[in-house]
């Protein structure tokens, strides 16, 4: 064996693995949810104790658990996912007992009372309708797909956009897309949807490993934070970790609160790079740094987060939050403080004496930038 076949064999078998584990780890996590749905169906069906619950069953739930990945919104979904996709429990049984025999609580459910309530949720579907294999679902769509596919109750556009997702291994994100594109629709009132098909099939943007690990799901049910899946080479990630470690030594009452943030609106998860409250200024101060040029999108997106702590987060003793901006590009950078909202008169003076000045910002993007 010469060394390039060495380092070809080397690379080959880790990129085949490393797939073979994400896509397991996909399964299991859609499989979880659909078997959480099942649970909670099966008590709203059949529990002992189900009056006692009632409407605020799921809130009781995420209440007692306590977890983000069993919040109520999450709870929700898991629930309509197993009256949505009742099919997948055909593949249940079999995709559990490929789990090691040592792992014996699960596989010791009684798997007949599952398929018993599949059986009489598929009844009430169209007997005609069309249906992609349970099992080609499992191994080609994330939980974050089904999410998306669950509002749909046309079962052919549902179908239509699986098969899509499937055939060009669409992302979340393209899914999304398209089902705002009314990409269904276009189809249908096209002379020539195959065309149609074939020129969005070579624009989308295909999943790939790291999309589908790096999904609030999938952090979840690891028990991981989102930094710890970013790696450290990444030159954003790099510059987020120097920038934190930055503003806490200047000493100016910078309180470090969170990386990553992560915040729901309108059922969508957004992130924020770094969350500080200042404890002079008494207030949250959001931080978002980009590796290249400005966009009117950033700016846009930070004074979202900024609306949303204000609106969320923000104590009624609390000052108004602050949004900075850092942008970056190869010889060029930009600082951006967002102050929407506020009283200029009485806060913005005091807000650029405690804060860094635009020029250590600056200092500190180029001086990093030279040593990364």
């Amino acid at each position: 064996m010469d060394f390039e076949k060495l380092v070809y064999s080397i690379q080959s078998t880790s990129n085949q693995l490393q797939q073979s584990a994400i896509k397991a780890v996909n399964i299991h996590l859609t499989i979880r949810n659909w078997l959480i749905g099942y649970y909670i169906v099966t008590f709203e069906q059949q529990g002992e104790d189900r009056a006692r619950y009632g409407a605020k069953l799921l809130q009781n739930i995420a209440t007692t658990l306590n977890k983000d990945s069993f919040s109520y919104r999450n709870l929700k979904l898991f629930r309509q996912f197993f009256i949505e996709y009742p099919q997948i429990g055909q593949t249940v049984s079999a995709q559990l007992k490929a789990i090691d025999d040592s792992d014996q609580m699960l596989l010791n459910q009684d798997f007949n009372d599952i398929l018993s309530i599949r059986q009489t949720l598929s009844a009430q579907l169209d007997t005609g309708s069309i249906q992609i294999p349970p099992e080609k679902l499992l191994a080609k769509l994330s939980f974050s797909h089904f999410s998306l596919l669950m509002p749909i109750k046309d079962n052919l556009k549902r179908v239509f956009y699986e098969m899509e997702v499937i055939k060009g291994t669409w992302s979340v994100n393209e899914l999304k897309r398209q089902i705002n594109s009314l990409y269904f629709e276009r189809c249908e009132m096209s002379l020539k949807p195959e065309k149609l098909s074939e020129i969005t099939q070579e624009k989308s943007e295909q999943n790939s490993c790291n999309q589908i690990i790096k999904t609030p799901f999938v952090f979840e049910f690891l028990g991981l934070k989102a930094f710890d899946v970013i790696e450290e080479k990444d030159l954003e990630s790099a510059l987020i970790s120097h920038l934190q470690e930055f503003l806490l030594e200047l000493g100016d009452g910078f309180c470090f609160e969170a990386r990553q943030k992560r915040i729901l609106i309108d059922e969508e998860y957004y992130f924020v790079d770094l969350v500080f409250y200042h404890r002079i200024l008494k207030c949250h101060v959001l931080i978002e740094l980009k590796t290249d040029v400005f966009k009117s999108e950033y700016a846009s997106k930070l004074n979202t987060y900024v609306a949303y702590y204000n609106d969320e987060i923000k104590l009624e003793d609390d000052n108004p939050t602050i949004g900075i901006l850092l942008c970056t590009e190869k010889g060029k950078k930009l600082v951006d403080y967002a102050l929407a909202g506020m009283d200029k008169n009485l806060f913005v003076s005091k807000y650029l004496v405690e804060l860094p000045t635009e020029q250590q910002f600056v200092d500190f993007i180029m001086g990093e930038l030279k040593n990364i």
